[in-house]
C-alpha cells in the first residue's frame, strides 16, 4: 500500500494535474462500457475516481468487479470534471481522479444493509453491525458534532479556571436514586465497589479541598429502566463551584451552553435564558422540562365546569383545558387515540369541544350554556375551528396527562421548528416529594432548601423549596443543579426527614457527612447530560444516534454481546454464586 497523499474530501480545482495518493472504501461503482466510476470515501469526504483503458496499468476486468464497502488504494491524476458533470452536493465535485494503479487492500463480504441508507435495516440490525453503521455518514457527522462538543466545553471552561479532575470509577455504593452497578472484590470477600451514578459526593469533597472550580467529562451509571433518550452509561459535563449563589452557577452555564452552541454549530442562543419557576412551569405547560417553541397553554378552567351541568369534573381536584388551533378536522379517532394516550399518564379520560360560528359543539359542550362557552372560549382563547381538551383529575395527574398530549400534539402537527432553540431555566424546585407516604428527594439528598424555608422543615416540610435549578431545552432537560447543603445541620435534619438515622446517614455517606464539620464553603454546581446535548445539537431524537457504541433499551450490546456469561473459574475467584430466578 502507498500511503495517502490527500484525504477524499480535501482534493478542489487548484489540485488540477497533481498525482495523488487516496485510500479509502468503496462508497458506489458505475460501469460505463469502457469507464468505471467509484465515489471514494474515508470520513473526510468523497472523492470520483475513474478508470479507464487508456490510462489504468492493471486488470481491467478486475477493477469492474470492485464492490460496495472494498477497501482501496489509488494512485492517480486530478483532472476536472466536464462542466456538465460538476457535482455542487459534493466538496470535490469539481474534480475527478483518472486512476492509474489500485490495489485492493481488503475486499469486502455482501452488506447485512445498505451503507448509504440507513433506513435500510430495522436498529437492532444496525446496532449488531455497529462498525458498518458508522461508516454512515448520519453516524460520522454525529460523532463530529460530538467531538467538536468536547473540545468546545474544554477550551470554555479552562479559560474560565475551572479544574478538569478525574474522580474514582470503582467507589464505595451510594444509592441515590437509580440502582447501583455492583463490581465484586477479589481481594475484598463479599465485599462490592460501585460505578457511579454520579461523581456528587466526590466534587462537593473537591469543594471542601479547596479546588473552587472543578469540571469534568465523566461517565456514569445507573441501573434503570431505558427510554430513547437513556443508556445505563452516559455522560456528564460535571460541573461544581465554591462561594457561590444561584445566581453564580446560571450565569456561568448560560455562557458555556451559548459557548458550545456557538462553537459547534454555529447557533446564536438567546441571552439571557428564559426563566420559570417550577411551580410556573407546570401550572403553565404541564411539565418541568416545557418545549417552548409552540404555545398551547394550559389553563384552569375548574369555575367554570363547576358551574356547568357536565357532573364528571365536580368532585375532580383540579380541570385544566388547552387550545388546539384547527384541531377542529380531528375526526372523532384520532380524538379516541389521544383518550388512550392520557390514561398512560393516569387520566381517567379526555373531554373535548369544538369550536363553529362562534359557539362549543360536539363532545361535553350540551352540558355548558350559552353563558359558559364564550366563558371557557375566552378563557381558554379558542377560535372557531380550534378543538378544546379538558382533564379533570388530581392536580398532579391533570398537569402530567395534559402536559403530555399538549408534547404530543406539538410533535404531531410539527408546531415547533427543528431549528429553533429555546433554553429555559426552571428553578424553585419542591425540595421533598411523597413515596409511599414518606418523603423523598426531588432531586438529591445534598440539595439546600431555600434560606427562607429552612424554618418549615420542622414545621411544613411538604412546603419547603429548595435551591435546585434544571436547564430545559425544546422539551428535554439538559442539565439539573442545585445549591449544597454546606451546614452539617442541616444535612443531617434532610436526612432525618429521609428516614435515615445518624446510623444509616453515616453508613450510606459517612465520608461527605463527616468532611462537612471541617469548614465546608457554601458551593453549588450542575451536571449536564452530555449525550443529551449532543441530541439536540445533531437534530435526532435518539440517543443512541449519538453514541459510538450504545445499549439497546434492555441495555444489551448488540455487536459484542453483552452482557454475557462468565466461567465458574472466574465467579468462584470473586466468591460469586449464581442461582436461576425462581419463576
Amino acid at each position: 500500500m502507498i500511503m495517502r497523499t490527500h484525504t477524499c474530501g480535501e482534493l478542489k480545482g487548484n489540485d488540477l494535474d497533481t498525482s495523488v495518493v487516496l485510500n479509502g472504501w468503496v462508497n458506489t461503482v458505475r460501469l460505463h462500457g469502457q469507464v468505471i466510476f467509484v465515489d471514494l470515501r474515508d470520513r473526510y469526504g468523497k472523492t470520483q475516481i475513474v478508470f479507464n483503458t487508456e490510462d489504468y496499468s492493471g486488470d481491467f476486468e478486475a477493477a469492474k468487479k470492485l464492490s460496495m464497502e472494498d477497501v482501496l488504494s489509488i494512485s492517480g491524476t486530478v483532472k476536472a470534471r466536464d462542466e456538465n458533470a460538476v457535482n455542487p452536493d459534493m466538496s470535490t465535485g469539481e474534480i475527478e481522479v483518472i486512476v492509474s494503479e489500485c490495489e485492493v487492500l481488503n475486499e469486502a463480504a455482501p452488506l447485512p444493509f445498505v451503507i448509504t441508507d440507513r433506513s435500510s435495516a430495522e436498529e437492532d440490525l444496525r446496532l449488531k453491525y455497529r462498525y458498518l453503521e458508522l461508516r454512515t455518514d448520519e453516524l460520522q457527522e454525529n460523532l463530529t458534532i460530538r467531538h467538536d462538543a468536547y473540545q468546545a466545553v474544554r477550551s470554555y471552561l479552562s479559560g474560565k479556571n475551572f479544574m478538569e479532575v478525574e474522580t474514582p470509577v470503582l467507589m464505595k455504593s451510594t444509592p441515590e436514586g437509580a440502582r447501583d452497578y455492583l463490581v465484586p472484590s477479589r481481594i475484598h470477600e463479599g465485599k462490592f465497589y460501585a460505578l457511579p451514578q454520579s461523581p456528587q459526593i466526590y466534587k462537593q469533597i473537591l469543594m471542601i479541598g479547596g479546588f473552587d472550580r472543578y469540571f469534568q467529562i465523566v461517565k456514569c451509571f445507573r441501573d434503570e429502566d431505558l427510554r430513547a433518550d437513556r443508556q445505563p452509561e452516559f455522560t456528564q459535563i460535571d460541573v461544581e463551584m465554591s462561594f457561590v449563589a444561584e445566581e453564580d452557577v446560571l450565569t456561568a452555564m448560560e455562557g458555556l451552553t451559548r459557548h458550545v452552541f456557538k462553537e459547534v454549530k454555529g447557533i446564536d442562543l438567546p441571552d439571557p435564558f428564559q426563566r420559570l419557576s417550577y411551580d410556573e412551569a407546570v401550572e403553565t405547560y404541564g411539565s418541568d422540562k416545557p418545549d417552548l417553541r409552540f404555545g398551547i397553554e394550559l389553563k384552569d378552567v375548574k369555575s367554570i365546569t363547576d358551574e356547568s351541568e357536565f357532573n364528571a369534573f365536580k368532585s375532580a381536584e383540579m380541570v385544566k383545558a388547552i387550545a388546539v388551533a384547527n384541531g377542529g378536522q380531528y375526526s372523532r379517532k384520532i380524538i379516541d387515540e389521544f383518550t388512550e394516550f392520557v390514561k398512560q399518564y393516569g387520566a381517567k379520560g379526555l373531554a373535548w369541544m369544538k369550536a363553529e360560528d362562534g359557539a362549543l359543539t360536539g363532545g361535553i359542550s350540551k352540558f355548558f350554556s350559552e353563558d359558559l362557552q364564550k366563558e371557557m372560549m375566552e378563557k381558554v382563547g379558542v377560535k372557531d375551528g380550534d378543538i378544546v381538551f379538558l382533564i379533570g383529575d388530581a392536580a398532579d395527574v391533570t398537569h402530567t396527562a395534559l402536559g403530555a398530549l399538549r408534547a404530543e400534539i406539538g410533535k404531531r402537527e410539527a408546531l415547533a421548528d427543528a431549528n429553533d432553540f429555546q433554553p429555559v431555566w426552571v428553578t424553585e424546585f419542591p425540595m421533598f416529594h411523597k413515596e409511599d407516604d414518606r418523603f423523598a428527594a426531588l432531586h438529591h439528598p445534598f440539595t439546600a432548601p431555600k434560606e427562607e424555608d429552612l424554618d418549615k422543615l420542622n414545621s411544613d416540610p411538604a412546603a419547603v423549596k429548595s435551591r435546585a435549578y434544571d436547564l430545559t431545552m425544546n422539551g428535554y432537560e439538559i442539565a439539573g443543579g442545585s445549591i449544597r447543603n454546606h451546614r452539617p445541620d442541616v444535612q443531617e435534619k434532610i436526612f432525618e426527614l429521609l428516614g435515615m438515622n445518624r446510623a444509616e446517614a453515616k453508613a450510606r455517606f459517612g465520608f461527605l457527612v463527616e468532611a462537612l464539620q471541617y469548614g465546608t464553603p457554601p458551593h453549588g454546581g450542575i451536571a449536564f447530560g452530555f449525550d443529551r446535548l449532543v441530541m439536540l445539537l445533531a437534530g435526532t431524537a435518539n440517543i443512541r444516534d449519538v453514541i459510538a457504541f450504545p445499549k439497546t433499551t434492555s441495555a444489551a450490546s448488540l455487536m459484542d454481546e453483552a452482557p454475557s456469561a462468565v466461567t465458574k473459574e472466574q465467579l468462584d475467584e470473586l466468591h460469586i454464586q449464581t442461582r436461576p430466578t425462581k419463576k
